[in-house]
């Protein structure tokens, strides 16, 4: 990354996204395999994914102005994260290629249902440093949002939402892989914290209750306002304005992998134009429906036009 001759305003991004950068690997079986077995699949197939990028990609599909700090290694599969990065929209001058890293690669297995498991090795994402994010500072106060999930090292999340606390960027944080908890600083910051049900239970620490006890645990716990997305169900949301709830968008699933960031990629965008949660959560569950509905995490992120009713 070099921004020694970048004008400060071209910084001026709805959504700047700190993250990772993965390879996804995918096969379809028609079960999952239990422990010990072998069963045979489709053939591998190849794509651009990780959680950061997966925002990133998702947020500038629908028109939002973004761009993407990440690291990638100097191999085939960190190309095929720019080029996909590119050809979503979003400026990738932030991204570090190391030519001595490996990229990130995620292992994921898709049965008929459309779930999936998946195993991620860090690669390149894992030398994400602090010092990295230091050198971004000026581009994470031209944001308006700043999108946050926890596939990096967690003192360079740390230091990416306190440097936007004192911008006055708003953060929008996806803990996932869900941790036991969360610093209080980095909860506080969250706004909002962005969670799928198992996350809300593990770091709520409420394995009883639902959407509507989770969340106020986890406003108790420091987050600003929260945003529990429900799969199918839609979401739910409560901050300062109260809570309400999402409903979800009929659509049949073909392949879910990717579609929670679909929905946070969506959710900060709009947050970057001034919606309420609320507002903004609504049309995330749209996108994040869409996403659903085609194999793979970024090549099945939808544009405005490819949104289902709701």
């Amino acid at each position: 990354m070099d921004t020694a001759d970048v004008d400060a305003n071209d910084y001026d991004y709805d959504v700047l996204v700190v993250g990772s950068a993965n390879a996804d690997l995918t096969v379809r079986v028609d079960r999952r395999p239990d422990a010990g077995e072998t069963v045979l699949g489709t053939d591998l197939v190849e794509s651009a994914g990780g959680k950061g990028a997966n925002q990133a990609a998702a947020a500038a599909r629908l028109g939002g102005r973004v761009a993407l700090l990440a690291r990638i290694g100097g191999d085939a599969y960190g190309e095929l994260l720019l080029n996909a990065q590119r050809a979503a929209g979003t400026d990738v001058r932030h991204v570090i290629a190391d030519p001595e890293a490996r990229t990130g690669t995620a292992m994921i297995i898709v049965g008929t249902d459309g779930d999936n498991s998946i195993v991620v090795s860090p690669g390149a994402n894992a030398a994400l440093t602090p010092k990295d994010v230091a050198a971004a500072r000026e581009v994470i106060a031209g944001a308006a949002v700043l999108s946050l999930q926890l596939e990096i090292p967690m003192e360079s999340v740390e230091a990416a939402a306190a440097a936007a606390r004192e911008a006055g960027t708003r953060v929008v944080l996806n803990p996932s892989p869900a941790p036991e908890g969360l610093a209080p600083e980095l909860l506080a910051a969250a706004d909002p914290l962005v969670v799928n049900e198992h996350e809300a239970r593990r770091i709520s620490g409420a394995a009883d209750g639902g959407p509507a006890e989770w969340a106020r645990a986890l406003r108790d716990l420091g987050a600003r306002s929260v945003v529990i997305t429900l799969g199918g169900d839609g979401a739910y949301v409560l901050d300062a304005d109260g809570d309400a709830a999402v409903p979800g968008v009929k659509v049949t699933a073909v392949d879910t992998t990717g579609a929670g960031d679909a929905f946070t990629g969506a959710l900060a965008t709009r947050l970057a134009r001034g919606e309420t949660l609320a507002t903004a959560a609504r049309y995330a569950v749209r996108v994040g429906a869409a996403a659903v509905t085609k194999p793979g995490a970024q090549p099945s992120y939808p544009t405005p036009d490819e949104l289902p009713a709701g």
